[in-house]
């Protein structure tokens, strides 16, 4: 099992992988820590209370939605491949999804080419083109997320956008005003740049001719047929409605979420796209957003007046679900294609 996780992974990108992986691990766990080190027994106490007493009906609808989300990405995912003339089978295309989930929570961003690897084994896509596509959905999802956060300041001004006002801009505004560190920072990406456009220059034709170069322009190009298989799409509308219902689905999976804790259950749906935008960033710097996801959601509950107690638990039992699912669908999905391996001889 374990080599359709690192298939296409030479030694030295599965060392750096795992040393990423550690840190970020370590990371996520040093959140846990601190999230938990300041409470004090009384609010522990209410955390657990808060577990025993939660509606799990509703986290049981919020696996199912999670389920149904990750099936539409597949459908989505699919669209791509029909321009290219490849048609791989809903199943297998679905493992690779979920695989690929299930690869991310160990090591991160190993799972885009853990799927990939899994189509090119199976479906006999090649990996340049299958990885153009991963990339240019990301892309769009990217897109997506972007407009969701702008969405979300300009609809929770009172709440997220207070916070973002007094909290972040002025930090950030600061740095870039200050003359030194303008000065600096032009001066120094000057000269970086400089530096590498010479050194570039220089041995440009040992670089046309080494193999990495030769890598990247083949990944290039695999992303370059991504693109024009986007623009190939014979059912953009089909496109757009699995887009917009992948979205609306992450949207409700925690949004639902709200409705295991009496306190919880009377906030709005802002505070649902608050959560929803804010928690994807634990998602993106930690593994499966380990520690930083329900530390991210106690801040935001906060801000909608909700004791950091139950914001906690419902952090974790939202993350805690997800992540369940995630590890049970992608270590089935796993196991079938392991199965497909002995019974159908490919290698």
């Amino acid at each position: 099992m374990t080599e359709i996780l690192t298939e296409g992974m030479p030694p030295k990108n599965r060392v750096a992988t795992f040393i990423k992986f550690t840190i970020f691990l370590g990371l996520g766990i040093v959140i846990i820590w601190l999230s938990l080190r300041g409470l004090s027994p009384e609010e522990r106490t209410q955390i657990l209370h808060s577990f025993r007493t939660a509606n799990y009906n509703w986290v049981i609808l919020t696996i199912v939605m999670g389920i149904t989300s990750h099936v539409l990405r597949t459908l989505r995912w699919m669209l791509f491949f029909e321009p290219m003339g490849y048609h791989p089978s809903l199943k297998n295309t679905f493992f690779a999804v979920m695989v690929g989930y299930f690869a991310n929570m160990a090591f991160p961003r190993l799972g885009e080419v853990t799927r990939c690897g899994i189509l090119a084994r199976y479906e006999k896509i090649p990996f340049n083109k299958s990885f153009g596509t991963v990339i240019t959905e990301r892309t769009i999802d990217m897109i997506i997320f972007i407009l969701l956060f702008f969405l979300m300041v300009a609809t929770q001004a009172g709440t997220i956008g207070h916070y973002l006002n007094t909290s972040i801009y002025p930090k950030l505004a600061e740095k870039f005003q200050n003359p030194i560190f303008s000065k600096v920072f032009i001066i120094s990406a000057a000269a970086i740049l400089l530096i590498i456009v010479a050194a570039l220059y220089m041995m440009r034709r040992k670089i046309a001719s080494s193999r990495l170069f030769l890598t990247i322009k083949k990944l290039i190009l695999g992303f370059w047929e991504g693109l024009k298989s986007l623009s190939q799409i014979r059912r953009p509308g089909l496109f757009v409605f699995y887009s917009i219902a992948i979205w609306t689905l992450y949207f409700f999976m925690i949004y639902v979420c709200f409705f295991c804790f009496p306190d919880t259950a009377t906030l709005s749906p802002g505070a649902g796209l608050s959560s929803l935008v804010l928690g994807t960033f634990g998602i993106m710097f930690t593994p499966g957003g380990i520690g930083l996801y329900p530390a991210i959601i106690q801040e935001t509950m906060l801000l909608y007046g909700i004791i950091r107690t139950t914001g906690l638990a419902l952090g974790w039992i939202s993350w805690t679900a997800q992540t369940s699912m995630i590890l049970v669908i992608g270590g089935i999905s796993l196991l079938f294609l392991s199965f497909n391996k002995q019974t159908n001889g490919k290698a």
